[in-house]
C-alpha cells in the first residue's frame, strides 16, 4: 500500500525572502504580546494554543528545504509548547530546532506572547490568529466569547481562502519598482555581544495621540513617521558627516485595505517617506505635510499593483527558478542588503488598533509589539493601540539610546504624556 503523499505549499515571494536571509545575526521573528487583568494560567493557555491551531493551519508550517527552493509542510511534530518569558524576545529561527515550529508562545505574569517568524503571515495575519488565540484562552477560563466579530467558529474547517496568495492574485501586467532613494543614511549604532537585546517601550494616550497628529493634519503613521524623520535628520548632522545623505523610513503597508482578501499569509507593500537635508532645512510641520502627501501618492491601488507584481515577477523568473537554493540564498542575501536594507535608515510598522469584541474588552488591559534584530545595528521602531493606550516599541541590539530618547521627549515637548518601560539598566 502507498504511503499518502505529505502536501506541500508554495511560498509567496516575502516568505522566501525571509527563509533565505535567515542568520544567527538576523532576527525575521516579531512578537505581539497582550497584557490581561490576571495571571495567566500556563496550563489554559496550552489548552488554548492546541485548540486553536487546528484552525489556523497556515500557523502549524514548517519549512523544508528543496533542491531549487524552500518550500513549507504541515508540522506534525510535538508542540509548539507554551513556555516562561525570556529575558532576549524574538531570537534568530532555527529550522532544524523546536521540532521545526516557527511560532513560539510565552507567558509571564499577566503577559501573553506569540512570536511568528514573517515568512509564515505578516502581522496582520498573525493578529487575527492571536485575537482567536486569546478568545480561547478566555473561554478556558469560563468567559463567554461567541464567533463572530474577528472570532472564528474553532469546529468549522478552516476556509482555503486564508491560505490564498495574494501577491500572485493581484499581479497585474505592469510592473514596476515603487519610487525610491537607493541610498540613504544608515543610522548604524555599535553593537552589543550576542544576541543582546534591547528594548524600550513608550505608553501614551491614542486619543491625545491622535488630536496632536490631526493639528497638523496628519494621521497618527504620518505624524510618528515625520517624528522619526525629524530626528534623524538631527542625529546624521551631529555626527558631521562629509555630505549628508537623504533619511528615509522603510514603512509596510498592509494591501488587504486596497485588494480585498482573507488570506493571514504576508500581503504587505513597503513604501519609504524621505527627506533630503541637502535641499535645506524643514521644520516640523513642513516634515508632518511632506510625509502626509507622500502616503497618499504612493499608498494607491495603481502604484501598490505595480509594485507587488515586480515582486511576484522576480520570483517566478525563469533564470531565478534554475538556479540550485544553495546559490540563491547568497543571492538573496546581497539583494535584501541592496533594496532592504540600503535605501532606508530606519524601519517604521504600526498594525493600528488591535480590536476585539465586547466580551473580551474587560480582560485584556493592553498590547505590545516588539520586531527582532536587524541585519545591522539600529533600531527596529514599531507601535500598536488597544483601547485609548499606544505602545510604541525601539527594539534592537544597538548600545545607543540616543534616538529613542529623543524621540520619547519630543513626544513629552508636544505635551503628550508617556510611560516608559525598558529592559535596558537604569531605564525607567
Amino acid at each position: 500500500m502507498n504511503k499518502p503523499r505529505t502536501p506541500w505549499y508554495r511560498m509567496d515571494n516575502v516568505s522566501f525572502m525571509y527563509s533565505s536571509i535567515q542568520r544567527e545575526e538576523f532576527s525575521a521573528i516579531y512578537r505581539f504580546s497582550a497584557v490581561m487583568t490576571e495571571d495567566v494560567d500556563p496550563a489554559l493557555l496550552q489548552a488554548a494554543v492546541d485548540r486553536t491551531l487546528p484552525r489556523f493551519p497556515g500557523f502549524a508550517m514548517k519549512i523544508c528545504r528543496g533542491f531549487f527552493w524552500y518550500y513549507f509542510e504541515p508540522n506534525t511534530a510535538p508542540g509548539p509548547f507554551v513556555r516562561e518569558d525570556v529575558a532576549d524576545p524574538c531570537r534568530p529561527v532555527r529550522f532544524n530546532e523546536d521540532n521545526g515550529w516557527l511560532i513560539r508562545f510565552y507567558y509571564y505574569r499577566r503577559r501573553i506572547s506569540l512570536e511568528v517568524f514573517h515568512a509564515l503571515a505578516d502581522g496582520a495575519g498573525a493578529l487575527t490568529f492571536f485575537r482567536n488565540l486569546l478568545a480561547e484562552y478566555l473561554r478556558q477560563r469560563g468567559v463567554d466569547v461567541p464567533p463572530g466579530e474577528g472570532i472564528a467558529d474553532l469546529d468549522e474547517p478552516p476556509p482555503a481562502a486564508e491560505r490564498e496568495d495574494a501577491y500572485l492574485r493581484y499581479a497585474g501586467p505592469a510592473s514596476r519598482a515603487l519610487p525610491r532613494i537607493p541610498r540613504a543614511y544608515q543610522n548604524r549604532g555599535t553593537p552589543e555581544p550576542f544576541y543582546t537585546f534591547h528594548v524600550t517601550m513608550g505608553f501614551l494616550s491614542v486619543s491625545a495621540l491622535r488630536e496632536k497628529a490631526r493639528s497638523y493634519g496628519a494621521s497618527i503613521t504620518e505624524y510618528l513617521a515625520a517624528v522619526l524623520l525629524k530626528l534623524l535628520v538631527e542625529k546624521q548632522r551631529r555626527e558631521r558627516p562629509i555630505r549628508e545623505k537623504p533619511v528615509a523610513l522603510a514603512v509596510p503597508v498592509n494591501l488587504r485595505a486596497y485588494f480585498p482578501t482573507e488570506t493571514l499569509r504576508n500581503f504587505i507593500l513597503t513604501v519609504q517617506p524621505s527627506v533630503d537635508p541637502a535641499l535645506g532645512d524643514y521644520d516640523f510641520p513642513q516634515l508632518a505635510a511632506l510625509v502626509h502627501h507622500y502616503m497618499r501618492l504612493t499608498a494607491e491601488p495603481v502604484k501598490l499593483r505595480a509594485g507587488l507584481t515586480r515582486g511576484v515577477r522576480l520570483l517566478y523568473n525563469r533564470f531565478l527558478i534554475l538556479i540550485p537554493r544553495v546559490v540563491k540564498n547568497p543571492i538573496m542575501l546581497l539583494s535584501y542588503g541592496l533594496t532592504g536594507v540600503r535605501p532606508y535608515s530606519a524601519v517604521f510598522t504600526n498594525p493600528g488598533p488591535f480590536r476585539v469584541p465586547e466580551s473580551m474588552r474587560p480582560y485584556i488591559e493592553h498590547m505590545e509589539v516588539v520586531q527582532g534584530q536587524a541585519t545591522v545595528a539600529r533600531p527596529h521602531v514599531s507601535s500598536i493601540s488597544y483601547g485609548d493606550t499606544m505602545e510604541i516599541t525601539f527594539s534592537g541590539v544597538q548600545k545607543e539610546t540616543d534616538l529613542e530618547r529623543e524621540f520619547f521627549r519630543f513626544l513629552v515637548r508636544e505635551g503628550l504624556h508617556v510611560r516608559i518601560e525598558s529592559n535596558r539598566q537604569g531605564v525607567q
